[in-house]
C-alpha cells in the first residue's frame, strides 16, 4: 500500500493530509513523506519512476552489514533500521525499516506495523512545524520509536521487579512449590526474548543517528534539530545500558530460579537417602529373624518377639538421632 502526505493548512495550523496513491498523475505536488508498506512491484518502479530513487527489496533490507543499511546513493541517504512489532502480544518480532531521505523528502519503506507510525501518523494529522520536512517527519518517528522501546522496558522492569519479588519473598515461601516450573520459566524466557529484541533494536537506532549526525555535519541544520539528534542519541546511550541492565537481572532471575530447583530436588533426593537409611537396620533384624533355621534360641524366649520389636525401633531411632544431632536433616 502506498501513502503520501502533503502539507494542509487549517484552522489550527499546518497539518499532513494523507492520500492513496494509484498510479503517477496522482501524484501530489509537494509531497513530504511516502510511505510505502509492502509495496508490490508496481509501487516501487512508480515511485522509483518519480522521485528517481532506487527502492530496496525486502530481502536487501535484511540483511546484517552495516554497509548494507546506511549509505548514500544518488544523493539519497538510505536508513534502515529494525524495529519492534507486536510487543504488547505473546509473540513480539523485529522488523527492517528502511528510511529514505532525498530532496528534503521522507520515504520509509516496510513491511510491517510497527506501533510508532501510527502514532506520528496522528499526530502530523494533528499538528506539525510550519515548514515540514522529510527531515522533521523522521526525526518525530525515531523519537517515537526511542520512546516506545522504553514504555516496554519499563513494562518489563516492572514485571521483572514482581517475579523477583515472588521468588525471594519470605511470605512466598511455598511458591515456588505450588507453582508449575514450566509457568516461571516461560515468564522470564519472554521477558528475556523481549528484552534483547529492544536492545537490537536500539542498537540499530544508535547506528542510524550517528550515521545522521555524521551526515549533517557540513550542512546547515537547524540548532534545535542538532540539538534534538544529541538528545536522542543520549537518549538511546541510557536505554541500551538499561537493557542489558535488565538482561543481566532476568539472567540473574534465572540462575536462581533453577538454583531453588535444584535445591528442592536435592532435599527430596535427601529425606529418601535418609529414609533408606533409617529403615535399612530394623529391615535387618526382620530378615535375620525371618529366616527359617532349625536352631535359632530366640524363637523359644517368652520376650523373643517383643525384643525383636525394640530392637527394630531401636535401629531407626538411632540414625535418625544422630543425623538431627550431626544436623544433617
Amino acid at each position: 500500500m502506498l501513502s503520501v502526505y502533503v502539507p494542509k493548512m487549517g484552522a489550527q495550523g499546518v497539518t499532513l493530509e494523507r492520500k492513496s496513491v494509484e498510479s503517477e498523475t496522482s501524484f501530489p505536488e509537494g509531497v513530504v513523506w511516502v510511505d510505502m508498506f509492502a509495496p508490490v512491484a508496481a509501487e516501487d518502479r512508480m515511485v522509483e519512476r518519480v522521485l528517481g530513487i532506487s527502492i530496496p527489496t525486502r530481502e536487501e533490507m535484511q540483511e546484517i552489514e552495516v554497509t548494507s543499511r546506511l549509505y548514500n546513493e544518488n544523493g539519497a541517504r538510505y536508513m534502515t533500521a529494525i524495529l519492534m512489532c507486536q510487543s504488547d502480544t505473546e509473540s513480539p518480532k523485529t522488523t527492517p525499516v528502511t528510511f529514505i531521505l532525498a530532496g528534503h523528502r521522507l520515504i520509509t519503506v516496510r513491511y510491517d506495523e510497527p506501533r510508532p507510525f501510527a502514532i506520528v501518523n496522528n499526530k502530523l494529522a494533528r499538528s506539525c512545524p510550519p515548514h515540514p520536512t522529510g527531515e522533521t517527519v523522521m526525526m518525530d518517528l525515531i523519537d517515537a520509536v526511542i520512546d516506545r522501546a522504553a514504555d516496554i522496558l519499563e513494562k518489563v522492569a516492572a514485571d521483572v521487579d514482581g517475579m523477583s519479588r515472588e521468588i525471594f519473598d519470605h511470605a512466598n515461601a511455598g511458591f515456588l512449590r505450588q507453582h508449575a516450573y514450566n509457568n516461571i520459566f516461560l515468564g522470564i524466557g519472554r521477558r528475556g526474548d523481549l528484552t534483547s529484541k529492544v536492545r537490537e533494536s536500539l542498537v540499530s537506532i544508535g547506528r542510524l543517528l550517528l550515521y545522521v549526525s555524521n551526515e549533517v555535519e557540513g550542512e546547515k541544520w537547524p540548532k534545535d534539530q542538532r540539538a534534538h539528534l544529541k538528545g536522542m542519541q543520549r537518549d538511546v546511550g541510557s536505554l541500551s545500558d538499561h537493557a542489558t541492565y535488565l538482561s543481566n537481572k532476568i539472567q540473574f532471575l534465572l540462575d536462581a530460579v533453577l538454583g531453588v530447583v535444584s535445591l528442592q530436588q536435592n532435599n527430596i533426593i535427601k529425606i529418601f537417602s535418609v529414609a533408606a537409611v533409617v529403615f535399612m537396620p530394623p529391615t535387618l533384624v526382620a530378615s535375620i529373624y525371618g529366616m527359617n533355621f532349625r536352631h535359632m534360641p530366640e524363637l523359644e524366649w517368652e520376650f523373643g518377639y517383643p525384643l525383636a520389636l525394640f530392637v527394630m525401633v531401636l535401629a531407626a531411632v538411632l540414625p535418625y538421632v544422630f543425623f538431627k544431632w550431626k544436623r544433617w536433616l
